[in-house]
């Protein structure tokens, strides 16, 4: 590996976006290559499904490369990313309901039986059931791990707003997912303690 590919691989996210503004047309595919998998997750967790997920980030892409220009440096680039695919999972999910035609339950056949599917399974359905607003405060406060001011500056709400939403999506959450036996221990089938 030459010195040149040395210091590519060293710049950082800020450093990937000035250059792809300055016109490398490499430096932004290295920066989503490393926000990828975080952003692809981000995504169908906030989304209905794969497709919707894979739809939005693409999406969010495109605005980010063509909006990389209007970038104020006075966030960190992965937190205007996650904003980005957090605005276009909330477009995409607004332009679905008003034309929504798939009853929910009919979007998540059930293929696999293992308690960890069937409880992966319940929580996803159980996060689509949930308001977008309060679904996209809780996915990134308590899955995606933001504080309530990152999340609050990357929603564009206050932090009072953040803690309400996510208050509110919680005891929705408990009350969706309170059928489930979280707390089985895993060689014994539930039921049996």
């Amino acid at each position: 590996m030459g010195l040149g590919a040395r210091i590519q691989c060293e710049r950082s996210d800020a450093e990937l976006l000035a250059a792809h503004v300055a016109g490398d047309r490499y430096a932004f595919a290295e920066l989503f290559g490393r926000h990828q998998r975080h952003l692809h997750r981000l995504a169908r967790l906030t989304t209905r499904s794969p497709e919707d997920a894979e739809d939005a980030l693409q999406d969010a892409m495109l605005s980010a490369h063509r909006g990389a220009g209007s970038f104020r440096y006075d966030a960190a680039v992965g937190s205007w990313l996650h904003r980005i695919v957090v605005n276009a999972c909330l477009d995409r999910l607004r332009r679905a309901k008003a034309h929504r035609t798939t009853p929910l339950e009919d979007v998540y056949p059930v293929a696999d039986r293992t308690a960890q599917v069937d409880t992966a399974i319940g929580v996803q359905h159980a996060l689509m059931r949930l308001p977008v607003e309060q679904r996209a405060a809780v996915v990134a406060v308590d899955m995606q791990g933001y504080s309530i001011a990152d999340t609050a500056r990357l929603l564009g709400i206050a932090e009072g707003t953040v803690k309400s939403r996510c208050a509110r999506a919680r005891v929705r959450l408990a009350q969706l997912l309170g059928h489930l036996d979280l707390y089985t221990a895993p060689d014994r089938p539930a039921g049996q303690r």
